[in-house]
């Protein structure tokens, strides 16, 4: 497959998958903050788990800038116990909150002022952070435009025959950050069909709908067409991977992307 139709591919499965189910409501949070430390808690393991870290904290006021410095480790590990490899992951928020203090004052208004690249690699820097938590905070909690790349991202595009499962990391964000500009400047891509089929109020009783959410402060904030673009398009694949293109056994029936695999198109 050519470069170019790879990317007429991602800006198609785009459409499919946006008519389909609509708004998707990533990343679910109230704050800035809510969504960096959501960030690490992900790493490794379900949503679900993070959520019933995430009402520990919220429950005992920690979650917070200010609750986050002022908490003693140990109990921070304690709060965070439900996602997970706690004791790491605690560590690594700790050294989050100072590296922002240092850096910036405590200040994460100024911290996503910086431009992207520099901000990116300041990120990286950090212990615990990779490229797909960098480009998470950067694009849901600082609303820049960069397009996160997780492992549902490198299985779709592998069974799809777009490009190998093993593919680096860049190689794959730049593929989809150039296929899906095209997109931001149409307008937006947020169709009548998409915005009819975001999320309603019974809609967890209906079947699969992505990776849907309800709206949340974070999820409706204010960016840039490019920025929402990247962020539906992530969001999306995020519930192709949960619902259908699962790990051990893909599960094509109904997605909404069974048309476009290879043995579909002959």
């Amino acid at each position: 497959m050519r470069a170019e139709e790879k990317k007429e591919a991602i800006r198609t499965y785009y459409r499919t998958l946006a008519d389909a189910w609509g708004l998707q409501h990533w990343w679910p949070a109230q704050s800035p903050f809510e969504v960096i430390v959501g960030t690490y808690l992900t790493q490794n393991t379900a949503w679900t788990n993070v959520e019933r870290a995430l009402a520990n904290l919220r429950a005992a006021r920690q979650l917070s800038l200010a609750g986050m410095r002022r908490t003693p480790l140990a109990k921070l590990e304690r709060l965070i116990r439900p996602a997970g490899y706690f004791r790491q992951k605690a560590g690594r928020l700790k050294t989050f909150v100072a590296f922002l203090d240092r850096r910036y004052n405590g200040s994460l208004s100024g911290m996503f002022s910086q431009p992207t690249p520099k901000l990116r690699e300041e990120l990286l820097r950090l212990n615990g952070v990779g490229p797909e938590t960098a480009d998470s905070i950067l694009l849901y909690a600082g609303n820049h435009p960069v397009f996160v790349v997780d492992a549902y991202t490198r299985r779709i595009l592998h069974r799809h025959g777009i490009l190998p499962e093993n593919t680096e990391y860049n190689q794959i964000r730049e593929l989809f950050e150039d296929a899906l500009a095209r997109l931001s400047n149409q307008a937006f891509a947020t169709s009548p069909s998409m915005i009819e089929n975001g999320m309603q109020e019974n809609d967890f009783d209906a079947g699969p709908r992505g990776a849907v959410h309800p709206p949340s402060r974070m999820s409706t904030a204010q960016r840039s067409n490019l920025a929402q673009v990247y962020n539906e398009m992530h969001g999306l694949i995020v519930g192709v991977g949960k619902n259908y293109c699962r790990k051990s056994q893909a599960r094509c029936d109904n997605c909404p992307l069974q048309k476009f695999l290879p043995e579909s198109r002959h």
